[in-house]
């Protein structure tokens, strides 16, 4: 089992990034959340098997097709027993 945040920087709110994180999520068996942040960024947290979240994480250096991703910064996280992938702001 692997958890990381995930901070996507860009344009990456306004562009349905969230909700194509939760589709890809979804398709990939993780669980977490995903939400938009004050400076304009989308965080992420991603729990599962190691190939899913790397597979997750690496969506996101592209995201839909009218995101503009600049950076994504990953960090480890702790995992927090989700069940499901939320959108949560």
């Amino acid at each position: 089992m692997k958890a990381v945040q995930a901070r996507v920087s860009g344009r990456v709110q306004g562009v349905s990034f969230r909700w194509y994180a939760q589709e890809q999520a979804r398709r990939l068996g993780v669980v977490g959340w995903v939400r938009n942040e004050p400076d304009g960024s989308v965080l992420l947290h991603a729990e599962g098997d190691d190939e899913a979240v790397d597979a997750l994480v690496a969506w996101c250096h592209q995201g839909p097709g009218l995101a503009r991703v600049r950076d994504v910064a990953v960090r480890d996280a702790a995992t927090s027993g989700a069940t499901s992938f939320d959108i949560t702001g």
